[in-house]
C-alpha cells in the first residue's frame, strides 16, 4: 500500500475514534491496531523515502545535464553569432573597400581619356598648323609658277636657275 494512503488510513482512524468523555480533542483508538498500521508505515517509508531520494537526484542530474546542454547551445550560438557578425563586417568593410577601387579606377581612367584627348587634340592641332603652313607654301609656290610662266620668264637661261622658293 502506498504511505500516502497508509497516512490516510490512520487519519481515518483517528476521526471515526471514540471521544474521551469531559474532552473535546482527546478520543481513544485501539492500541494494537494503531501500532501495526504505524509499524506497517515505518516498513513502508524508508524504501518510497530512498525511492524518493534516487528520484529527486535523478532528476537533478537530469536538470544540471539539460543545463549544461543549454549553456553549451548558447555558447554555440552566441559563438556563431559573433562569427556571422565577424564575417557580415568584413563583407561589408570589402564591398566599401571595393565600391571605393572601383570609384578611384574610373576617375583615373576618367582623367587619363581627358589626358589623352588633350594631348591628341594638341598633337591635331599641331599637325594641322603644319599642313596649314605646308598648304600656304605650296599655294605661294603654284602662285610664283603661274605668275612666271604668265610673264614668260621660263624662257633660256632662267631655265638654268633653280627655283625661288
Amino acid at each position: 500500500m502506498d504511505p500516502l494512503d497508509r497516512i490516510d488510513e490512520l487519519i481515518a482512524m483517528v476521526e471515526q475514534a471514540r471521544s474521551v468523555p469531559m474532552s473535546r480533542n482527546n478520543c481513544m483508538v485501539d492500541r494494537g491496531e494503531m501500532i501495526a498500521a504505524l509499524d506497517e508505515l515505518r516498513v513502508e517509508l524508508p524504501a518510497d523515502l530512498r525511492r524518493a531520494a534516487a528520484l529527486l537526484e535523478e532528476r537533478d542530474k537530469i536538470m544540471e545535464a539539460g543545463k549544461r546542454e543549454a549553456d553549451r547551445i548558447i555558447s554555440e550560438g552566441e559563438a556563431e553569432h559573433a562569427r556571422l557578425v565577424s564575417v557580415n563586417e568584413i563583407t561589408v568593410s570589402a564591398e566599401h573597400e571595393g565600391a571605393r577601387i572601383i570609384a578611384e579606377a574610373r576617375a583615373e581612367a576618367q582623367r587619363l581619356r581627358e589626358e589623352v584627348d588633350d594631348y591628341v587634340d594638341t598633337a591635331l592641332a599641331n599637325f594641322e598648323q603644319f599642313l596649314t603652313r605646308a598648304l600656304a607654301s605650296i599655294e605661294r609656290g603654284r602662285d610664283k609658277m603661274h605668275a612666271l610662266r604668265e610673264i614668260g620668264t621660263f624662257a633660256g637661261d632662267e631655265a638654268e636657275r633653280p627655283l625661288p622658293f
